[in-house]
This record gives C-alpha cells, sequence and structure tokens, in this order.
C-alpha cells in the first residue's frame, strides 16, 4: 500500500512551503526515518523524514512553492 507525502503544515499561520532539496532521488529505496526532503518557510528550513519504508516517487519539483497538503510524492 502506498504513502501519500503531502507537504506539512509547521505553522499555525503556514498556508505554503518550498520543496527546497530532495534528499534521496526518485526510485531509490528509503526506510522510515530517513531525510527525504528539505522544506522552507518564510521562518526556517526543515528536514522531513520518511513516514514509511519503501521506493520514494516524486510528484512534485525542488525548488518550487506548494500549498500545504498538496501531494509532492509517495512511498510505494
Amino acid at each position: 500500500m502506498a504513502t501519500t507525502l503531502t507537504l506539512p503544515k509547521l505553522e499555525m499561520s503556514m498556508s505554503e512551503g518550498t520543496l527546497a532539496e530532495w534528499k534521496v532521488e526518485d526510485g531509490a529505496t528509503v526506510k522510515e526515518g530517513d531525510v527525504i526532503y528539505v522544506l522552507e518557510t518564510n521562518k526556517t528550513a526543515r528536514d522531513i523524514e520518511a513516514p514509511a519504508s519503501g521506493t520514494l516517487v516524486h510528484k512534485a519539483a525542488s525548488g518550487e512553492t506548494y500549498d500545504v497538503g498538496t501531494e509532492i510524492g509517495e512511498i510505494v
């Protein structure tokens, strides 16, 4: 079963964030807890960890800004 990755809400006032950098290549195997991307907001940059183990599939480009809740990838 696939795990959908959506842009998380890190702050109460956050409505969007920038997927600054994928730390893991598209199609690579990840383990739960591995850092998979960096999320930037207007206040901070934060490493985001994989919520599950499997193969990472990118569905969003690094360097782009997305609304909170936007699907940016999945782990299958």
